[in-house]
């Protein structure tokens, strides 16, 4: 149709026109916006595209790997017993790849943890330099972080506590003697929440014990940055298995071990 016609089109044909043209822009529109928040949704959700194995043994390398103390060969053994070809390679890069997604995703699911944040450190020693470790748990045992810093002061423990604060988005009360936290706190205006004495501490000492023994069949780590990555993980999936064993009854323990199964499965899904 071309200009001339167009002029001698009366008013509510012009009309007409006008309000289909708008209409089609609106559709487009719409159509864009959808688009790009399929778009969106798909970045979020967990992608075993162009991967040459089905998820269901990624997801299964993945799991061995955090969930026991393995090596990258020990869980390519694994595999093999089942006659699944997989190399050790293969596997440290489908653990670090998807091992931050999963461990993500356990963490928006996890509940809130409890008021009381029971600190501690230890030494590792990463490429013959000595490092500290600081960890935080509640007082179920929940890995609320872990922290590799080079130092064991002050400035050391206030990180800590910031990311903390940042991350659970409430105020605790904090049990250690070491007197780095009582400082940090002051600093941060929470001096009346230090707490000591006893053996309050008991549970943040011995939830080093899982870190230790991944160290030892580790030989160690390689350093600062990667040693962080790994506990990142590591603790996301321990969270989500611990469920005390020690201290329930054996008909309590079959529930709460298929709702963690579950959770997992839920978490993994494409």
């Amino acid at each position: 149709m071309n200009s001339s016609n167009l002029l001698q089109k009366p008013a509510s044909a012009l009309v007409v026109i006008a309000l289909s043209i708008a209409g089609l822009l609106m559709v487009l529109s719409t159509e864009r916006l959808r688009h790009a928040g399929a778009v969106a949704v798909g970045m979020t959700r967990l992608s075993y595209a162009r991967h040459r194995f089905p998820p269901v043994i990624i997801q299964h390398a993945v799991w061995l790997y955090f969930r026991f103390a393995l090596s990258y060969r020990d869980v390519e053994d694994l595999l093999a017993e089942r006659v699944i070809d997989v190399s050790y390679e293969t596997v440290r890069r489908w653990a670090f790849k998807f091992g931050r997604a999963y461990a993500g995703q356990i963490r928006r699911a996890r509940p809130r943890p409890s008021d009381r944040w029971h600190l501690d450190e230890i030494f590792v020693r990463i490429g013959g330099k000595l490092h500290y470790l600081w960890r935080a748990v509640d007082d179920e045992g929940e890995v609320l972080d872990a922290m590799v810093q080079p130092r064991r002061d002050r400035t050391a423990a206030l990180k800590l506590l910031r990311y903390l604060l940042k991350r659970q988005r409430y105020v605790p009360d904090a049990t250690d003697r070491l007197r780095s936290y009582g400082a940090a706190l002051r600093d941060l205006g929470f001096a009346g929440r230090h707490v000591t004495g006893g053996r309050s501490n008991n549970r943040a000492e011995i939830s080093h014990q899982p870190t230790r023994r991944r160290e030892r069949q580790r030989r160690g780590f390689r350093s600062p940055s990667s040693a962080q990555q790994f506990l990142a993980i590591h603790n996301a999936v321990y969270n989500q298995f611990n469920i005390q064993r020690h201290l329930i009854s054996r008909r309590t323990l079959k529930p709460l071990r298929a709702e963690a199964f579950a959770g997992w499965r839920k978490v993994v899904a494409a």
